[in-house]
């Protein structure tokens, strides 16, 4: 394919993304655009996973990979670059802002992460944590010329974050650890997909209010597990695909006690039916 077609490709990819994006940010389009996706990941013919099994494209033409599939990073770990159409909603309901710290956690090798670092420019941070040593030296590398961008390899279950602005989670989490809500600034947020049982996939997002921890339930999300936070530890109650979408609020477990709107209970944190409003003038 030649220059001209391939940018055409970009383009037309570009302003799918920021359509699907459902975000009024004007940049979005352009940030999509200028983030190549075959740079950030194996060289080609790429396995895209079609219907739950890898198929593999007939060469190493970059146009095949501006689709919306997920593509294989290690096919063996079934670790994948995600979908475009779902972290472009993500992206726009994170609504990611210039001068922001963000903290992602599980870069692959570092698509995404690029497209976070250009939307919190000029002033803003990005620093993320990659468990695999393998694919963090990758990312690493592909993330050199980002100024703004550090890597990290390490688990982010058991590790300290720094304070955030936006927490941008890559696995399926069954709980998120407390250290992760503590480390959310004032109007931070938190978006993660949540499996918390083998019934329940959602994408959750989190945002740090004066009063508590607001919850709003997105689409429908399917990740790999993220190590060390992908076990309900001291789950006493577990939600079902329907009560997960009632959920409004979650709370520190040392900060409020679980009371009768609690959805899912785990050992530091809960999940509430109950909008941070309503709990308004009750006492911890």
């Amino acid at each position: 394919m030649d220059h001209d077609k391939l940018d055409d490709v970009r383009k037309s990819f570009a302003r799918e993304l920021a359509r699907v994006s459902a975000s009024l940010d004007p940049r979005l389009e352009g940030v999509f655009y200028r983030v190549h996706r075959e740079e950030f990941l194996p060289p080609g013919p790429w396995k895209l996973l079609v219907e739950g099994r890898y198929v593999e494209t007939p060469d190493s033409n970059p146009r095949h990979v501006y689709r919306n599939s997920a593509i294989a990073l290690d096919a063996r770990k079934g670790i994948n670059n995600g979908e475009p159409h779902l972290h472009a909603m993500w992206i726009g309901a994170a609504a990611p802002q210039p001068g922001e710290t963000v903290t992602q956690i599980g870069l692959g090798m570092g698509y995404y992460s690029a497209i976070l670092s250009l939307l919190v420019q000029p002033g803003g941070r990005l620093t993320g944590f990659e468990i695999d040593s393998e694919l963090a030296e990758i990312a690493r590398r592909n993330l050199k010329s980002f100024e703004n961008v550090s890597v990290i390899t390490g688990d982010a279950a058991s590790l300290e974050l720094p304070p955030s602005d936006l927490i941008y989670v890559s696995a399926g989490v069954a709980a998120p650890p407390e250290q992760w809500l503590a480390a959310l600034r004032p109007g931070g947020r938190l978006i993660f997909p949540w499996r918390p049982t083998a019934e329940v996939a959602l994408a959750m997002l989190v945002k740090r209010a004066s009063s508590g921890f607001e919850v709003r339930p997105l689409m429908s999300s399917w990740f790999i597990p993220c190590a060390g936070a992908s076990t309900p530890k001291g789950c006493t109650l577990a939600p079902n695909p329907s009560t997960a979408r009632r959920i409004r609020s979650t709370h520190l477990t040392r900060e409020r006690a679980p009371d009768e709107s609690a959805v899912a209970i785990y050992e530091h944190v809960w999940f509430s039916s109950t909008k941070l409003r309503d709990y308004s003038g009750s006492k911890a």
